[in-house]
């Protein structure tokens, strides 16, 4: 579990981190979401004990930022945006060699396990500066698991991956979340956040707006639903917009786009509209839009 408190972090005059206050439950994937500078690394670099806070307070896993950051430090772990392996050394020496600062018990068995499941144990002995990146971020994502931490943060997890490699990583994060392991993931893949994250904070040096990419889709665009019919005109649209609970109805082409609250219960009362008016229905849909969409209104607007 992850809890801050105003939670603030500033170098001589710049505020990188504003106010953050934030709960994350035990065994959420959580996405956090911004642009270039808006302060996610510095975010994960307080939360791992790497640097401290200015003001504010902080915990992981039960353990308080600036009192038990050894304790922390055992208990996450992290990839970072590079991932800073020894190139002059093999990749199954680089984690024993990490594992070994973290006191795992059985080094060899750990290496071996998530060698395997990265699909990187058949070059074990070859020296990770004849890795490609995406090579490279397979080690260092195995190198954050190796001491089987409670809490996995988590900075472009699949940057320079294939579309193989990136979606084993993927099912990889969704494995551990049914651990009970909580994830936090600084990212830029809006469709990945999308697909694995239960919530998402979207984040400029301040904490924009955080919720389930569902919900946040709903309270920036409302939802829409699309009427396709043979043919369509506007007095069937001004029909539909005299609907109590319409917020807004437009005819584009033969596509009447509506947007209601609560489809599920009020579309079947604009169905029976249109068939009274003698519109012949050839299906319905909601409109859908994009995290992407939401995560640049919602930037926009800040």
């Amino acid at each position: 579990m992850i809890t801050t408190q105003n939670l603030t972090k500033k170098f001589d005059q710049i505020t990188a981190v504003e106010n953050l206050s934030l709960e994350i439950p035990e065994g959420e994937v959580f996405g956090f979401l911004g642009p270039n500078g808006a302060g996610k690394t510095t975010t994960v670099r307080m939360l791992t004990s790497l640097i401290s806070p200015t003001q504010g307070s902080a915990s992981v896993n039960g353990f308080q930022i600036g009192e038990q950051d050894i304790d922390i430090r055992r208990s996450v772990g992290l990839l970072t945006e590079t991932p800073g392996l020894s190139d002059n050394l093999s990749a199954e020496r680089n984690l024993e060699i990490y594992a070994s600062l973290y006191e795992v018990g059985d080094i060899k068995g750990q290496v071996e396990k998530y060698l395997r499941f990265l699909g990187v144990w058949d070059r074990r002995m070859d020296v990770a500066a004849t890795f490609s990146k995406g090579m490279k971020q397979k080690l260092a994502i195995a190198r954050a698991l190796l001491h089987e931490p409670r809490t996995l943060f988590l900075d472009e997890p699949t940057a320079g991956l294939d579309p193989e490699a990136s979606r084993l990583v993927r099912e990889f994060i969704l494995e551990i979340k049914q651990q009970g392991r909580t994830i936090f993931i600084c990212t830029h893949n809006l469709d990945e956040a999308d697909r694995l994250c239960d919530r998402i904070g979207v984040f400029k040096t301040r904490l924009l707006v955080v919720d389930s990419p569902i919900t946040l889709r709903r309270q920036v665009f409302g939802r829409k639903v699309v009427f396709h019919l043979v043919q369509a005109d506007q007095a069937l649209v001004d029909k539909i917009t005299a609907h109590p609970h319409v917020s807004e109805a437009n005819l584009i082409d033969h596509k009447i786009v509506v947007t209601i609250d609560d489809p599920e219960a009020h579309n079947p009362e604009l169905i029976r509209i249109l068939v009274r008016e003698g519109a012949d229905i050839q299906f319905i849909g909601e409109l859908r839009r994009s995290l992407e969409d939401v995560y640049l209104q919602l930037v926009k607007n800040a």
